[in-house]
């Protein structure tokens, strides 16, 4: 394989889209080595494209000359005036739900359940949500490239679908009849935010 890339994220489900696209483009997609030991640089940034990049930056610094791919994505929806947007991962830790220290993680179920409630009583047509997703490439700690891909779609008032992850079961795509919970791996990587930031960043890298 000719272009690889070192991911750094702990996201099962953003390695799993990683993985898919590694297979579907024959590029080489790994888990940076050594991150469950790294301190965590603080995503504190007002932009998708600010956070991939601070975190590309940070990781790429822990490998040398080599090149260190980053993800920051969420869930705009309209309705709630664009929220939970950079705030995606932590929509309910913001809200106050937090797990107790022995319970497993809990966060997308707590992310969903907050997400019907503040949507509860709003119309179908009123709905509308994206998903967006901006990728950032890194290298000896200098930024080298970034790509965005992004999917309309709407907010169900209930979960469909096992697959997947976040809001995934709450995302419909009208045009499918599915929610990305629903899809399976191929086709959701050529339709999902993540899959065309992918495939917008490889066209510029290879």
């Amino acid at each position: 394989m000719s272009l690889h890339l070192f991911a750094a994220t702990t996201s099962h489900g953003k390695l799993r889209d990683f993985r898919t696209a590694s297979r579907a483009y024959s590029v080489s997609i790994e888990r940076l080595p050594g991150l469950d030991e790294m301190a965590a640089p603080e995503e504190n940034g007002a932009t998708f494209l600010a956070n991939a990049s601070l975190k590309a930056i940070y990781y790429s610094k822990f490998a040398p000359d080599e090149m260190v791919l980053a993800d920051d994505s969420g869930l705009e929806v309209d309705a709630l005036s664009g929220a939970p947007g950079v705030r995606s991962a932590r929509f309910a830790a913001d809200a106050g739900v937090v797990d107790s220290p022995d319970a497993n993680d809990n966060t997308d179920v707590w992310n969903n359940m907050l997400l019907i409630q503040r949507m509860a009583g709003i119309p179908a047509p009123l709905r509308t949500a994206r998903y967006r997703c901006v990728l950032a490439c890194a290298k000896n700690g200098a930024l080298y490239q970034t790509a965005e891909g992004s999917v309309e779609g709407e907010i169900l008032d209930a979960p469909r679908g096992t697959g997947g992850f976040g809001y995934d079961p709450l995302f419909y795509l009208p045009e499918m009849g599915k929610t990305m919970a629903e899809m399976d791996l191929e086709t959701k990587l050529e339709l999902s935010h993540r899959g065309r930031a992918i495939a917008a960043l490889l066209a510029l890298l290879v």
